[in-house]
């Protein structure tokens, strides 16, 4: 009897060459390197150079998060991943009353260039890799990063990174939107612009699944949202007269790696085709670079338990490999106590050894894709691929990525997959370890990081600090400008300009997203308020 997969696809106990009748390995598969990708997206992937370790970091206050990635780079991480605070996400400062009882909990806070220059201070920009996880204010994040890249003497062009910038996903599952949908989709056309000229080495989105898989999506449903969502983000550019091949290149996707390792693995190789197709077929891209699905992989926080939290450790190895067998190109590893609190110095470095014991210790990075021709992996890459194609015609169907999101259609499908996922783990058909089969009469004591409650009281004397030291006439001036941009033809005038000028004169965050509230508006579900 057939097992069911986290798709709800059948997967057979025995797979055969009756599985692959008719199948075409240089139709599907080609080489790796080439056309449709679904081998990977460079001929040599890992067997030259291992994937980037890129750990996800960030609490409290600047000065502390800074000391926590100076451990990192110092244990071997080749990129870091900043985690930012609620309110930060959400364009408000510290010292805002909905601010409150937030400030450093879930991440760093940052109010000004004051926060993003001790963030990084004593760490050179042009010799490491920056991932922002920021969605509807990131181009602020990005041009503070900038500025403070220039007070080092580190030239634009020198800069790489990624910014998530995926506003649509939280319009799904994760509910840190500020704007509206069609300017929120303007900036974003105006970071594309304004990377390509400015910062042209930046990835300028990290269209991601991994939030919706957190909320509850199968993997046919994070593949089928997070691409139609790019594919939403490649018309909203087209339309705003850039040309494909100029900004598709710097596109990046962010997914999740969970248990299911063969599934995973053949989510990830699904994914690469179906974009390499979409990009070609429909938007007619020739740059070979336009067509590859370049992807980053967070091993599954949502699978990770409270109870006999050392289990985790094992859990995370076995979704790292999925993403690694899967092709990523680069890879956060949960530490085995974030289902508690933050994760402290040693666990955080326990999921950085993770990884390089992977990348050093076993033989998955001798050979490119070593589960290419599988009967079992090539039957679910196909199944996979059938399933996340007919999600986004039906996407296609209600109008598009934007207009099924207003009509709810993704939101409704991923809860109704969470709550059968919950069925399913409820009556044991779904086996979490710990919790519905080998529990413990009694938990061991685990002493969790936690964050101090005065660094909100210390970040608003900072913010006060800032406020009665700046030059208060240059930022309303700077504001201004921000308000008359968001207002002209977008067509015409890039609103990063004006941002960057006024944070350079040290408006805050909240002070420049309050300045295009006032011109967009603000979302909430059911209109713009």
């Amino acid at each position: 009897m057939a097992r069911e997969s986290e798709s709800g696809l059948p997967v057979e106990p025995v797979y055969g060459p009756d599985a692959l009748t008719g199948w075409d390995a240089a139709e599907r598969l080609g080489e790796p390197g080439g056309y449709p990708y679904t081998r990977g997206v460079y001929p040599t992937m890992y067997t030259t150079r291992p994937w980037t370790m890129r750990q996800y970091a960030g609490f409290g206050t600047a000065a502390e998060s800074n000391a926590r990635y100076r451990q990192l780079i110092e244990h071997g991480t080749t990129g870091l991943s900043v985690a930012f605070d609620l309110p930060t996400q959400m364009g408000h400062d510290s010292d805002a009353p909905l601010a409150h009882g937030e400030v450093g909990r879930v991440g760093v806070a940052v109010d000004s260039i004051e926060d993003m220059r001790l963030l990084f201070q004593g760490i050179p920009l042009d010799r490491v890799s920056t991932s922002m996880t920021i969605n509807a204010p990131a181009a602020l994040l990005l041009l503070l990063y900038q500025l403070v890249a220039e007070e080092q003497g580190v030239a634009p062009g020198a800069l790489t990174g990624t910014i998530q910038n995926d506003v649509l996903k939280e319009y799904i599952a994760r509910g840190t939107y500020i704007f509206p949908p069609a300017p929120s989709l303007r900036l974003t056309a105006d970071v594309f612009r304004y990377c390509q000229a400015e910062i042209p080495r930046w990835n300028t989105i990290s269209i991601s699944g991994y939030h919706m898989a957190e909320a509850g999506a199968s993997p046919a449903q994070e593949i089928a949202f997070t691409l139609t969502d790019g594919i939403e983000y490649v018309r909203t550019a087209v339309a705003a007269g850039m040309a494909v091949d100029d900004f598709a290149p710097r596109l990046s996707f962010f997914f999740v790696a969970r248990t299911t390792l063969l599934e995973e693995v053949a989510k990830f190789r699904a994914a690469r085709r179906i974009w390499a197709r979409t990009m070609r077929e429909e938007f007619g891209a020739r740059d070979p670079r336009s067509l590859m699905l370049r992807f980053h992989t967070q091993t599954a926080g949502v699978q990770l338990t409270a109870q006999q939290p050392e289990v985790n450790l094992v859990r995370v190895a076995v979704q790292a490999l999925g993403a690694v067998l899967g092709g990523t190109q680069s890879l956060h590893t949960n530490a085995f106590d974030e289902a508690i609190a933050l994760p402290t110095e040693t666990s955080a470095r326990l999921a950085l050894r993770t990884q390089q014991v992977l990348a050093h210790e076993t033989d998955v990075t001798a050979t490119v894709d070593p589960f290419a021709g599988s009967y079992a992996v090539e039957s679910m890459t196909d199944g996979i691929e059938a399933a996340a194609l007919d999600l986004m015609r039906r996407v296609a169907g209600l109008g598009g990525a934007v207009a099924a999101i207003e009509q709810g259609f993704q939101k409704d499908e991923i809860e109704r997959n969470a709550y059968r996922t919950a069925l399913r783990t409820e009556s044991g058909e779904r086996v979490v370890v710990g919790v519905n089969r080998f529990r413990l009469e009694k938990e061991e004591p685990y002493r969790p990081l936690r964050v101090d409650p005065a660094i909100e009281t210390r970040q608003v004397r900072r913010l006060a600090r800032l406020r009665a030291e700046r030059d208060r006439r240059a930022v309303d001036t700077a504001l201004a400008a921000v308000r008359a941009a968001a207002a002209s033809d977008p067509d015409t005038v890039n609103v990063l300009h004006p941002m960057k000028d006024a944070l350079a004169a040290r408006a805050t965050i909240g002070e420049v997203c309050g300045a295009l509230r006032d011109v967009w508006g603000s979302y909430e579900p059911g209109g713009v308020r």
